[in-house]
C-alpha cells in the first residue's frame, strides 16, 4: 500500500515530472559543475518552499485531516529526494557500465519510512550498497548529503551494506525498529528487495517473542519517564502515555509478527477488529493534526503541549467556547479522551496478541468459571465474561466485575473491559439506585487494598462516569492553571489511592501524623466518599466547594450513607480548603487564628478527617507540590486546634508554654542564670509563642555572636522542613522588612514565611523561611554565602536595591500566560491585635518586595508575612499595625491602602523605587 494514496491533488504540492524537465533544460545550459550544483539546489529549494506553502494552506483550510497532511509532508520529501538523486547520478556522476558493486538504493526509515511526517520531523534515510562502498558511491552520497543539508532538511542518515544492515539490526533494537518501517524511495529496486528479504529472513525470523518483550518494556520505561499518566496537563503528544508512540508500538509489534504493510492488514491477522481499526485511525489522525499544527505554531520540532501553545492550538483547530468551558479546555479534554482511547486500544491489542501468540505456540486457552467469581470466568488469570449477553442480562454485573477484581486481587481481561465499555450505557437510573450496585461501588471506593487501580479501570471503561454521572462530568476535564498537574478525574483517583496507602502505613515517612490518626477515625468510609466528591463540582461555575456539598447531600444517601455521615461528607467537601488556607495563609502563632479554625471544625473527628483530606488533596496535585514546610504548618495547626477542641475554647497554658520553651532553651544554651534571664526579658511573649525550639536556639546563637555589632545574619538549611531559615539581627528601622525581601529576591530566593520581632531595647530579630527558585532549600555553601552577602550589601547601603532589581533581566515565564485578577482583602476580625491584609496576584519575581515596599509607604508596621503560591497565583498575607501598634480601622485609610496594593499587584514589573532609596 502506498502511504501517499490518501493525498488529494498531489501535483499541486509538487509536480516531479515538470521539475525534472526544468532541471534537464537548465542543466543543458550550464557546463561548470559548481553552477549546476547551485542551480539544482536553488530549484529544489524553491520547490520545497512552494510545496510546504501548499501544505500549510491545506492545513489552514482543513486542520482536522491529520493523516493526509502527515502523508503530504512525506510525499514532498520523497519527490525532492528522487529529483536530487536522479540529477546527481545522471548529470554529475553518470556510469556507462556500472558494475555489480556500483549499485545504490535509498530507503526511508523510521517515521519517514512509515510515510508520516510533521513539518520539522527528521528525514531518516539509509543508503544501501551490496557490499563494501565504492568510490563512485561515496561521491554520490557525499554530494547528495551536502545538497540536502543545503536545502535545510534535518537528516538522520546512514550508509549500510547488506551485511552491515543485518548485523546492526540484530545488535541494536533502535536500528532494527527503524528498518522495520523501511520504504523504497530511489535507486536499485532489486537491491532494496534483497535487503528487505534478508531482514525478514535473518533478523525477524525466530526473534518475535524477544522483540515484543523488548517493545513492551520500552513502552513501560517511556511511560515512567513521561510521568506514567495520560492525564498530565502539559502532555507530550509523541512520547507520552496515550500518544503517537503508543500507536507506533502497536504497529511495530504487529508488523514484526506478521510482516504486514499497513495497520489495516492487522485486522486480517486478528490483532485488531474493524471497530478497533477505526478507533486507531481516528486517534492517529487527531494526534497528527495536533502535532503538525504544533510544529507550525512553534516553528520547530516541538512535541509538548505546553500552556503557551494550548490556546493557539485550540483556535487553529477550530474549537469554540461553550458554557462553563473555554475553547482551550474543550480542546484539551478532547486530547485526553483521545489519549484514553489509545490506552483502551492498547489493552485490547495486547489481549489479541496474547491469544494470537498462544495459538501460534499451540498453547491451550484455559477458561474456568470459579464459584467465587459469581458467573464471571477466569481466563489466563484474568476476569472475563462468559458471553456477549452477560452484562445485558444483569447490568449490576458492570459494577460487580470491578468489585471482584478488587476483592480477589485479579486483573480484568481486556476483552471484558471492551465489553464493559460497550455496555456501560446499560447503567441507568434504576441501576444507580440499586442497593447492591451501590454497596459494590462503595466496597471498591473504601477498599484497603488498591482502590486507585480498580477505580482507574472503572473510569477507563466508562462505567465510573455512568454510575456516578457527576463524576462523568469531570472526566478528562483539564484544570487550566499551573498548579494542577492532572485532570480532575485523575487527581481525584490519585487522592483516593493516597488514602489507601496512608492507611496501609506505606507513607509514614512523609505523613506520620496522618498515618497515626487515620486508625482513630470513627467512620473511615466518610473519608473515602469525601475524597471522591471534594472536586466533583469543578467546571460548573461558582464555588466548587459549595456546589460539591450539594452534590454530596444528593449522592451520599444513594451510596448507603446515614444522614449523619452525609452531613459530615457535605461539610468536608464544602470546607476541604479550610485547613490549607489557614495553615499557609495565616499566622499560626496568633491564637485567634487557632480559635476561629477550631470553631469552624467543631469536633476532633472532623479535624482528623479534614487533615487527611487536605494532605491527599495537596499531594495528588502533582509531583513536587508537597514538601516538608507544608507538612510542618499542617501539623502545627492540627496540634493547636486539637488542643483547643480537647481542652475547651480558652487559651489555656499560654504562660506555661512560654515557661516551657524558655526552660528548654536555657537547657540547650547552658548559659548562666543572669545572662539567660537578661536575654529572655528582651523579647515579648509573642516571640516565645511564635517560634519553634530549633529557631529559638538558632536565634540565641546569632544574637550572642553579634555582640554589639549592628548587623548579624545566619542562613541555616533545615532538612526536616526542606527550607532554609534566614535570621537577621539588626538595628530596627522603618523599611527593614522590604529591604530584606528585595535582597533575598536578588539572590534568587523565594520567601514563604516571615516573622518579625522587635526587642525591648530596639533591635529587630527577623526570621525568614526561604526556598530557591526550584523550590529547594539553599544548602550549598556558595548559595548560602551569596544569600548572606546580598542581604548585607542591601542593609549596609553598598547596593541600590531598586536599581539592581530594575536591571535584572526578567525571563518570560509561564505565569504570564494566565490572567490572575488582583484582589486585596482586609480583615480586622481575623486577629485581636493585627489587621490582616491578603493580596492575591499573578506570581512574579520580587512581588513580596513590591508589596512590602507599598506597606512601608503607607506607614504600616509588618509583624508577620505568609506566602502561598498556587502555580501562577501568589497569595501574600500580612499581619500589620500602624506605627503606634494599633489596628487600622479608619475606612478612608483602609480604602487608600487597598487601592495602593491593588495597583502594585496589577503591575507586571517589580521596578519599585521609594523616596528613601532615591535619596541613597
Amino acid at each position: 500500500m502506498n502511504p501517499h494514496d490518501s493525498i488529494s491533488n498531489r501535483r499541486a504540492i509538487i509536480d516531479r515530472r515538470q521539475l525534472a524537465d526544468e532541471l534537464a533544460a537548465g542543466m543543458a545550459r550550464l557546463d561548470a559543475l559548481p553552477a549546476r550544483r547551485q542551480y539544482l539546489a536553488d530549484t529544489l529549494r524553491g520547490a520545497l518552499v512552494a510545496g510546504r506553502a501548499e501544505i500549510a494552506q491545506r492545513l489552514e483550510r482543513q486542520p482536522g485531516r491529520g493523516l493526509e497532511h502527515a502523508a503530504a509532508q512525506s510525499f514532498l520529501v520523497d519527490q525532492i529526494l528522487r529529483l536530487a538523486c536522479d540529477t546527481v547520478v545522471e548529470r554529475f556522476y553518470p556510469l556507462a557500465n556500472p558494475t555489480q558493486s556500483e549499485r545504490l538504493a535509498l530507503a526511508a526509515v523510521g517515521g519517514y519510512g512509515r510515510g508520516q511526517m510533521a513539518p520539522f520531523s527528521d528525514v531518516d534515510i539509509v543508503f544501501l550498497t551490496p557490499w563494501k562502498q565504492t568510490p563512485w558511491g561515496e561521491q554520490v552520497i557525499e554530494t547528495l548529503l551536502y545538497l540536502l543539508w543545503d536545502l535545510g532538511l534535518k537528516l538522520g542518515h546512514a550508509t549500510r551494506s547488506l551485511d552491515d544492515m543485518v548485523r546492526m539490526s540484530k545488535a541494536d533494537m533502535t536500528i532494527c525498529t527503524a528498518f522495520l518501517e523501511a520504504r523504497f524511495v530511489w535507486g536499485d529496486q532489486a537491491l532494496y528487495a534483497e535487503a528487505a528479504n534478508r531482514f525478514r529472513r535473518e533478523v525477524v525470523q525466530g526473534t518475535t517473542r524477544a522483540f515484543v518483550a523488548e517493545k513492551l518494556a520500552e513502552r513501560e520505561a517511556r511511560h515512567q519517564r513521561m510521568g506514567d499518566s495520560r492525564y498530565v496537563v502539559e502532555p507530550n503528544l509523541k512520547e507520552g502515555k496515550g500518544g503517537l508512540r503508543d500507536l507506533h508500538a502497536l504497529f511495530w509489534i504487529g508488523k514484526y509478527l506478521h510482516q504486514v504493510d499497513s495497520v489495516a492488514d492487522l485486522v486480517d491477522k486478528g490483532l485488531l477488529t474493524a471497530d478497533e481499526l477505526r478507533q486507531f485511525r481516528r486517534a492517529e489522525s487527531f494526534l497528527w493534526s495536533v502535532r503538525i499544527m504544533l510544529h507550525h505554531i512553534t516553528g520547530r520540532a516541538e512535541e509538548r503541549l505546553t500552556f503557551d501553545v494550548q490556546r493557539e492550538l485550540a483556535i487553529r483547530l477550530r474549537y469554540a467556547n461553550r458554557e462553563n468551558m473555554s475553547a482551550v479546555e474543550r480542546f484539551m479534554r478532547h486530547y485526553f479522551l483521545m489519549a484514553k482511547s489509545v490506552g483502551d486500544l492498547t489493552g485490547l491489542f495486547l489481549a489479541h496478541l496474547d491469544e494470537s501468540t498462544a495459538r501460534l505456540a499451540w498453547l491451550p486457552t484455559l477458561t474456568r468459571r470459579p464459584s467465587r467469581l459469581k458467573g464471571f470466568t477466569l481466563r489466563r488469570g484474568q476476569i472475563g465474561v462468559p458471553s456477549d449477553e452477560f452484562f445485558r442480562e444483569d447490568p449490576v454485573r458492570l459494577i460487580e466485575m470491578f468489585a471482584l477484581a478488587d476483592s480477589e486481587g485479579l486483573t480484568i481481561h481486556p476483552l471484558a473491559m471492551r465489553a464493559a465499555a460497550r455496555d456501560a450505557a446499560l447503567i441507568d437510573d434504576r441501576i444507580r439506585r440499586d442497593k447492591t450496585a451501590n454497596a459494590l461501588f462503595l466496597s471498591v471506593l473504601t477498599s484497603p487494598r488498591d482502590p486507585e487501580t480498580v477505580l482507574r479501570w472503572m473510569n477507563e471503561a466508562g462505567v465510573f462516569g455512568r454510575f456516578v454521572p457527576d463524576f462523568g462530568r469531570v472526566v478528562a476535564q483539564m484544570q487550566y492553571d499551573m498548579y494542577h498537574h492532572y485532570t480532575v478525574d485523575e487527581h481525584t483517583i490519585r487522592a483516593i489511592g493516597l488514602v489507601a496507602r496512608i492507611e496501609r502505613g506505606e507513607l509514614k515517612g512523609d505523613h506520620s501524623l496522618s498515618s497515626a490518626i487515620i486508625h482513630q477515625l470513627i467512620d473511615r468510609r466518610v473519608l473515602h466518599v469525601a475524597v471522591l466528591l471534594h472536586d466533583i463540582a469543578k467546571g460548573r461555575g461558582g464555588d466548587h466547594s459549595q456546589l460539591g456539598a450539594e452534590v454530596a447531600r444528593r449522592l451520599c444517601p444513594r451510596f448507603g450513607l446515614s444522614p449523619a455521615e452525609t452531613e459530615t461528607v457535605a461539610w468536608l467537601v464544602e470546607y476541604h480548603l479550610l485547613m490549607s488556607r489557614t495553615a499557609f495563609k495565616r499566622d499560626l502563632s496568633d491564637f485567634k487564628t487557632i480559635l476561629d479554625f477550631a470553631a469552624a471544625v467543631a469536633s476532633p473527628e472532623r479535624l482528623r478527617l479534614l487533615l487527611i483530606l487536605t494532605v491527599v488533596d495537596i499531594r495528588a496535585v502533582g509531583p513536587g507540590v508537597w514538601n516538608g514546610w507544608k507538612a510542618q504548618l499542617l501539623r502545627e495547626l492540627y496540634e493547636a486546634a486539637e488542643e483547643v477542641l480537647r481542652l475547651g475554647h480558652k487559651q489555656t497554658g499560654r504562660a506555661e508554654r512560654i515557661a516551657a520553651k524558655q526552660a528548654a532553651l536555657k537547657a540547650a544554651l547552658a548559659w548562666p542564670e543572669p545572662r539567660f534571664a537578661a536575654y529572655a526579658r528582651r523579647f515579648a511573649d509573642s516571640y516565645w509563642i511564635a517560634e519553634a525550639h530549633e529557631v529559638l536556639v538558632a536565634n540565641a546563637a546569632l544574637v550572642a555572636s553579634a555582640a554589639d555589632a549592628p548587623l548579624a545574619i545566619a542562613c541555616t538549611p533545615d532538612a526536616a522542613s526542606g527550607t532554609t531559615l534566614v535570621a537577621i539581627y539588626a538595628t530596627d528601622h522603618p523599611g527593614l522588612f522590604y529591604r530584606i525581601a528585595g535582597a533575598i529576591s536578588l539572590a534568587g530566593g523565594n520567601i514563604f514565611d516571615a516573622r518579625i520581632h522587635t526587642t525591648r531595647d530596639g533591635m529587630a530579630l527577623d526570621n525568614f523561611v526561604v526556598l530557591d527558585p526550584l523550590g529547594q532549600p539553599f544548602a550549598e555553601p556558595s548559595q548560602l554565602a551569596r544569600l548572606k552577602r546580598n542581604i548585607e550589601d542591601v542593609l549596609t547601603g553598598r547596593v541600590r536595591l531598586a536599581g539592581k532589581l530594575a536591571a535584572r533581566p526578567l525571563a518570560r515565564r509561564k505565569a504570564e500566560l494566565f490572567r490572575v485578577e488582583p484582589r486585596v482583602l482586609i480583615d480586622n476580625k481575623a486577629s485581636n491585635r493585627y489587621t490582616v491584609i491578603e493580596v492575591n496576584a499573578s506570581d512574579r519575581p520580587a512581588l513580596l518586595y513590591a508589596l512590602t515596599n507599598g506597606l512601608f509607604q503607607q506607614k504600616l508596621t509588618i509583624h508577620s508575612a505568609h506566602v502561598a503560591t498556587y502555580g501562577e497565583k501568589a497569595t501574600d498575607t500580612f499581619y500589620v499595625t500602624d506605627l503606634t501598634g494599633a489596628k487600622i480601622d479608619n475606612p478612608t485609610r483602609l480604602n487608600t491602602i487597598e487601592k495602593r496594593l491593588l495597583a502594585i499587584a496589577a503591575t507586571a514589573s517589580p521596578k519599585v523605587e521609594t523616596l528613601a532609596e532615591a535619596a541613597e
